[in-house]
């Protein structure tokens, strides 16, 4: 379980959000900034546990197979690593953030599309209690360190900030492709 924690932790890219969130919420005072981090947090849990419990059923009712899934969360994690390593400009909309609900903290920033894929993936490979304790930890984690983010942001610089961004972004990288793989191997073993 806390190596699943800990795959969901770095997914879920705490220390990369860190600045986008500071930069987005710059404008509120520290207490409401609170109150909406966590709310958008408590969202996010909630997607991913949503996902855990009944992303299995959803896959099979589109006839899906979970290495089709493992295979695709894989691309889709291996391209938000490569974005991580290699900082392209970020598209977020700053308009009309006076009290954001669901997008796009809680969603994708927090819960993207690779949480979900990885988290519906393992639900698939694992019990989905041991699953939803691990996307409950590694929420908590990563919704702590959002909580004390303008510290950290303050402590680190931009600087400092981005190179743990990066840092995690390579760990993100071999992820990925050992999901990639795990997904292929799923695949030929079905097929033989």
């Amino acid at each position: 379980m806390i190596s699943i924690a800990f795959l969901l932790f770095i997914v879920l890219d705490p220390f990369g959000n860190l600045v986008t969130l500071n930069t987005l919420l710059r404008d509120h005072e520290p207490r409401k900034r609170r109150r909406i981090l966590l709310r958008e947090s408590l969202i996010a849990l909630c997607i991913l546990l949503i996902s855990a419990f009944a992303g299995g059923p959803v896959l099979g009712a589109l006839g899906l197979h979970a290495y089709a899934l493992g295979i695709a969360g894989g691309i889709v994690l291996f391209m938000i690593a490569l974005g991580m390593l290699f900082p392209a400009r970020r598209v977020v909309d700053g308009d009309s953030l006076d009290d954001p609900l669901i997008v796009p903290i809680a969603m994708p920033l927090i819960a993207g599309p690779s949480a979900i894929s990885i988290v519906t993936v393992l639900a698939e490979k694992h019990p989905v209690m041991t699953v939803a304790a691990a996307v409950s930890m590694a929420s908590l984690t990563a919704t702590a360190i959002l909580l004390v983010s303008p510290a950290i942001y303050g402590f680190l610089g931009r600087r400092g900030t981005l190179a743990l961004e990066r840092l995690m972004g390579m760990l993100l990288v071999m992820l990925s492709v050992q999901m990639i793989l795990d997904g292929i191997d799923a695949y030929l073993t079905s097929r033989g």
